[in-house]
């Protein structure tokens, strides 16, 4: 892979944007929960033990378009059959993966959409990065197309391109291409434009044209992915018209004095997918964009969601109003920010919409499931330290509902977790019928774009920033919650308070998904792998398949010298490998797969923080030349023997 050698950046400050703390509603901590939990029951230690037999899968929306695949040669016998990336021996100028497998680098920031399109340069004009893969890359979904996978090197037709779960169960088809839809979270400006801060509209347009979401159409070819034209290969970013649904559209909150239309999606996380063929894309740290160009107060709202006169020192306000918090003409804007964006990946003319039935907050994804009576079932992490857990309930059966013009994204109802001391907990109901509720807020409108404050009434309990969310098979429910560093302190060795390394919870819901109640326990504390071949923190991403591997991607520090990394587990056994482990300063982050499970996407972000003389990434330079920008991408993982991955 080639690279530009332009201008030298300078050293960008690396800046954690999810260790803020926005709840002050002085709900008691899961921190104290958890320490009387642990008292109680056994935590799961020395890895990941067997909670449950074979509970994991690709199960739901994930199934439904065949990306679990089938069972592939689990059977009694060891899952992971794997060499291990050692601890040592890294460096992080390249990344290191288990000598049975190897990775193709695919989509770099700042390639075309579709080939033909302009090529990479750095700095990038905002013209040309709205044609090219943004920075970023974070959560993404494989749409396998319907296609025998000995039919891909035909001329491309895509009159002829469907999309599972049409031909669901049918082996050889869609393992070969694919669209990919991939998240593409954020970029600093240091290493996006080569400058602290924008000093023109067209600085803040390079950046803003930077994030957001691509879609891609994908195909294997003489061995190696690569993209090909479409009519559906497109970029969704901070200025592309959106559309609202749901309770919230039309809403007040979201119309400004200026009149202007809804535009944009940024921040985009962690992601799903619905049963229907549909991309969901979860807007994050969405609050850090705005800012204040003049004297501005925050309202309670505003603090709630951690809205600042600086931001996240994009700078986006001093030259775009909309962005600018101060500004009356744009009053509401941050407001049509915090949604859940469903995509149609197969057609480009259809409009993006924010589903505000699912809530305003720091989405970090949106797992759907099928639920008791065919019902939609959408869980989803609020990732702020002391935030909280939710879920979304269809109305009705799904297919019934979209049969009469019905999304079941939009009628449906929305609860938070409350978690008890003795192990069980209550989903409480985010309505406007509840006179808590009714007493502080003017109608459902009001709730769903400020239910971070209406799960604050309601007594919702604050977690350790919950992020990915995966349901296995049997319908246990397993949620990574990476850290909470707002209460670590130095020498602080447990995992409870603070708690710097992070742990996973298991979550058994009611009624087949449905009910107001569950059951909890601690699935996994991530200390507890300290001081062993497979040590890890900071579990981020995560990805279970049917035969009981679970995949666990990390975000932050990691112990003995390591680079961000995946590990495998063998649910059944505790045993954990490592696979694959990143560059220095990055995370590692997404994870798709195709539905044969043999070839696995994930992604390199923000390799050595954007500064060239970490590394070059995906340039291979034994040494960091210093001027060769660095560039997210996303890695294609494949055993050499071709079996399933993780085996």
């Amino acid at each position: 892979m080639s690279g530009h050698k332009g201008g030298k950046p300078s050293v960008p400050t690396t800046k954690n944007c999810d260790e803020g703390v926005s709840n002050r509603s002085g709900h008691r901590p899961f921190e104290e929960i958890l320490k009387a939990r642990i008292s109680r029951r056994s935590v799961l230690t020395g890895g990941l033990a067997l909670a449950a037999t074979a509970f994991f899968g690709g199960v739901g929306a994930a199934q439904s378009f065949g990306l679990g695949g089938k069972p592939g040669g689990g059977g009694g016998g060891p899952l992971l059959g794997f060499t291990p990336v050692p601890v040592a021996g890294g460096g992080g100028i390249w990344p290191r993966i288990s000598p049975e497998y190897q990775f193709q680098v695919l989509i770099p920031w700042g390639d075309p959409i579709v080939p033909g399109g302009p090529e990479f340069k750095w700095p990038p004009t905002s013209a040309d990065q709205e044609q090219q893969i943004g920075i970023g890359h974070d959560g993404m979904t494989y749409f396998p197309i319907d296609r025998d996978d000995k039919d891909c090197d035909v001329e491309e037709d895509e009159d002829r391109d469907r999309f599972f779960p049409l031909s669901q169960g049918r082996p050889g088809r869609g393992n070969r291409l694919g669209m990919l839809a991939i998240n593409l979270e954020f970029g600093i400006n240091i290493h996006v434009f080569g400058k602290p801060m924008p000093e023109s509209l067209e600085d803040v347009r390079v950046s803003q044209h930077a994030h957001g979401v691509a879609i891609v159409k994908i195909k294997k070819k003489n061995g190696a992915w690569q993209t090909v034209k479409s009519k559906n290969a497109r970029r969704i970013h901070i200025n592309t018209p959106m559309a609202f649904s749901g309770p919230a559209a039309g809403h007040p909150l979201l119309q400004t004095p200026n009149g202007n239309i809804p535009l944009g999606t940024a921040n985009n996380c962690a992601n799903g997918v619905t049963f229907w063929g549909t991309y969901l894309t979860c807007e994050e740290n969405f609050n850090g964009y705005f800012g204040a160009a003049n004297a501005w107060v925050p309202t309670p709202a505003q603090q709630r969601y951690g809205f600042s006169a600086n931001g996240f020192d994009y700078g986006w306000h001093l030259f775009d109003r909309r962005f600018d918090l101060s500004d009356p003409d744009y009053t509401n804007e941050e407001n049509r920010f915090g949604w859940v964006v469903e995509i149609d990946p197969m057609d480009a003319t259809q409009k993006p919409v924010k589903r505000t039935a699912l809530g305003r907050m720091k989405h970090e994804g949106a797992t759907t499931v099928e639920g008791r009576g065919g019902r939609a079932v959408v869980y989803m992490g609020d990732d702020e330290a002391f935030d909280y857990i939710y879920k979304f309930v269809s109305d009705g059966n799904w297919k019934s509902m979209r049969a009469l013009g019905k999304s079941p994204l939009d009628h449906g109802k929305l609860y938070v977790a409350r978690f008890n001391e003795d192990g069980t907990g209550e989903w409480l109901e985010l309505t406007i019928d509840n006179p808590a509720l009714a007493a502080q807020f003017a109608d459902q409108g009001e709730v769903l774009t400020f239910v971070r404050m209406a799960g604050d009434v309601l007594g919702a309990t604050p977690m350790d920033r919950p992020e990915w969310i995966t349901v296995g098979p049997n319908g246990d429910i397993f949620c990574t919650l990476t850290n909470n560093s707002s209460r670590a302190t130095p020498n602080a060795p447990n995992p409870v308070a603070p708690n710097p390394d992070g742990h996973i919870i298991k979550i058994t819901d009611g009624d087949k998904h449905v009910g107001l109640t569950f059951e909890w326990d601690i699935f996994l504390l991530a200390k507890d792998t300290r001081g062993t071949e497979h040590v890890f923190t900071d579990p981020d991403g995560v990805m279970a398949d049917p035969d009981g591997r679970l995949f666990i991607q990390t975000d932050g520090g990691q112990p003995n010298g390591l680079n961000n990394q995946m590990v495998v587990a063998d649910t059944r056994t505790g045993e954990i490998r490592r696979l694959f482990e990143g560059v220095a300063g990055d995370e590692v982050t997404g994870i798709a797969m195709t539905p044969d499970r043999r070839t696995m996407f994930v992604n390199i972000q923000h390799p050595g923080n954007g500064n060239p003389n970490v590394t070059n990434f995906p340039v291979n330079n034994p040494v960091p030349d210093g001027e060769t920008v660095p560039r997210d991408a996303t890695i294609v993982i494949t055993r050499k023997d071709g079996g399933i991955i993780g085996s």
